[in-house]
């Protein structure tokens, strides 16, 4: 059955987090953004995530200035702003009136499109993100993390997706973050799911750390998918995303309709390549299917940042010991999705056990604070079961917590006026709730945003075929530092 599909590109946002560390710059985007708006694409993916934090901690730009500078650049479509729901973009919750303002300092600063998804799918987590961003009249796409697991089954998600829809959401994605998705899962899955959305438009963002992601948006189309989050070809593939231009052409090759200009993403890919050169930056190229990716989850980034640190102490040789560890943390802990913050926490419990072995030591004799506090249920709820002995273990007998986690963070802003204000702006305040005095002041200290940036002078097609031949890519991870 011919379709039409949609498409949002990640380029912005989710693309150069994964190939670039989040480096790409406000200037960078001047001359590739107002291209990406011509081209017809539902949204365009900006900020949120990682973006958010790695603007104010390394590029020291203000990212609510991005956003008002990008309006003024994309005038033809909706641009997205991305959030871990009560979490926003950080690892840690936030109070319910952080989480009201920052819905409304979102339009006020031009975005149309939030995406909000909770780690552990806890819809609880979602429910001020979402009510407050219809408020103030944003379109809402709710996300369902995607993981394989032995209780995330089609009917879990549907379950999910049922409570999506009851929190008022315009649309729901699938966020596959680590690529797991496989063409007879998504057979399952999309009808499941589209069954009890009816018209409601289903997303699906998955990444290509499998190998496979090209081929599973294909099907995932076949099977119910309205819109497809791609990435230029430049920064696509890897642990990035489909490439929007072979997306395209498949798709259109298959009987179906997207109305989507591929010239000026091919004018964007050029200059992406131009300015990958130019700072030393991998592009994107396609990866092997590895099925030990299916046991450990961790995202191709996360596992490339961990063998290089393992290999700064002497220990790159365990890596593989590790990853098999993690897979069994995971399962221990009731499946938590490895996704941040929980992919770091399952690593990092994996990493004590295995050295805590070395000691003599039993498993779990050694254990993070933020994993005590999620086998709780301090972070919400989890999916599958812990074992009785092994959460008086962790946890050392502390009762469960059942309540919604964001209730319980007491109000923050009145505090925040009182203890570091006056503020020039509530964006200000905002960025004093999430960082504290010493990275707030170092990104008011560095000035407004500098957006100059040398313009490609040439056509780059011939460099383009250069770099893909020659260049092999590096996955950078970004940790909460």
């Amino acid at each position: 059955m011919t379709r039409t599909v949609r498409l949002i590109d990640v380029t912005l946002r989710d693309a150069h987090q994964c190939l670039w560390a989040t480096r790409m710059t406000t200037a960078m985007m001047k001359d590739i953004a107002p291209r990406l708006d011509r081209a017809g694409f539902e949204a365009i993916d900006l900020v949120g995530g990682a973006v958010f934090d790695v603007m104010v901690r390394y590029l020291r730009e203000d990212p609510w200035e991005r956003m008002r500078i990008l309006n003024r650049w994309v005038t033809e479509t909706p641009l997205i702003i991305h959030t871990r729901g009560q979490s926003l973009f950080t690892f840690e919750f936030f109070a319910d009136d952080v989480v009201t303002l920052a819905a409304e300092r979102f339009a006020a600063n031009g975005m149309r499109y939030h995406t909000p998804y909770d780690a552990l799918n806890d819809m609880r987590n979602l429910e001020i993100p979402i009510r407050e961003a219809k408020r103030h009249g944003l379109y809402v796409a709710g996300g369902l993390a995607y993981t394989l697991s032995p209780v995330h089954t089609d009917d879990y998600y549907v379950a999910k997706a049922k409570q999506l829809i009851a929190h008022g959401v315009d649309a729901i994605f699938v966020k596959d973050a680590s690529g797991l998705l496989r063409p007879e899962r998504v057979a399952t899955l999309f009808p499941a799911l589209k069954e009890v959305m009816g018209e409601m438009p289903l997303q699906i963002h998955t990444h290509c750390n499998s190998g496979l992601a090209p081929y599973v948006v294909l099907q995932a189309v076949e099977h119910g998918a309205d819109v497809v989050h791609t990435a230029t070809s430049t920064l696509a593939n890897g642990v990035s995303h489909t490439p929007t231009e072979r997306f395209v052409e498949n798709c259109r090759r298959r009987g179906h309709s997207v109305e989507l200009d591929l010239e000026p993403v091919r004018e964007t890919a050029e200059r992406l390549a131009y300015i990958a050169e130019r700072e030393g930056r991998p592009t994107g190229s396609p990866r092997e299917y590895d099925e030990f990716h299916y046991h450990h989850q961790c995202a191709g980034g996360m596992v490339s940042n961990l063998e290089y640190q393992l290999e700064t102490i002497g220990l790159a040789h365990r890596l593989d010991e590790i990853l098999e560890e993690a897979g069994r943390v995971r399962m221990d802990l009731g499946y938590p999705i490895v996704i941040s913050p929980f992919a770091q926490y399952i690593v990092t419990m994996a990493i004590l056990n295995v050295m805590g072995r070395d000691q003599g030591k039993a498993r779990y004799e050694t254990v993070p604070d933020e994993v005590r506090l999620y086998v709780r249920g301090g972070y919400g709820e989890i999916a599958g079961t812990i074992d009785p002995d092994l959460y008086d273990r962790i946890t050392r007998g502390a009762a469960p917590i059942t309540e919604r986690p964001g209730a319980l963070v007491p109000p923050a802003l009145d505090r925040l006026r009182k203890s570091r204000g006056p503020f020039a702006s509530d964006d200000d305040l905002l960025l004093a709730a999430f960082y504290d005095d010493k990275q707030y002041r170092a990104l008011k200290d560095a000035g407004p945003i500098d957006t100059a940036y040398p313009l490609m002078e040439t056509p780059l097609l011939t460099l383009v075929k250069e770099l893909s031949q020659r260049r092999n890519i590096r996955s950078f991870h970004l940790s909460k530092t």
